[in-house]
């Protein structure tokens, strides 16, 4: 079985293109959270996959995106304020 992390992809895109293109990838792969802040259960192959999408939709030059891959007790800890709720794993296992 794949291993699968809680994992936040921010974004700060300076070009509205750009910006719309590589919020389109990432709800492929996450949910979105907050306007540029999406968040998942992500196994390493996709992570890695989204990662070399990432990089070649942005300009390396003028944006940034920061990947934070969270283990289970970090997970465990994670608060919300507000409005907003912290995804469950959906993953099921039969045995």
């Amino acid at each position: 079985m794949p291993h699968r992390a809680f994992t936040a992809i921010a974004y700060d895109v300076a070009d509205d293109r750009r910006r719309v293109k590589l919020a389109r990838l990432l709800d492929g792969v996450a949910d979105r959270v907050q306007e540029s802040v999406f968040e998942g259960y992500l196994d390493d192959a996709t992570l890695a996959r989204t990662i070399r999408r990432v990089a070649s939709l942005i300009d390396a030059e003028a944006d940034t995106v920061r990947v934070y891959r969270l283990c289970a007790t970090c997970r465990e800890r994670l608060r919300v304020l507000g409005r907003g709720e912290i995804e469950k794993d959906d993953e099921t296992i039969i045995i």
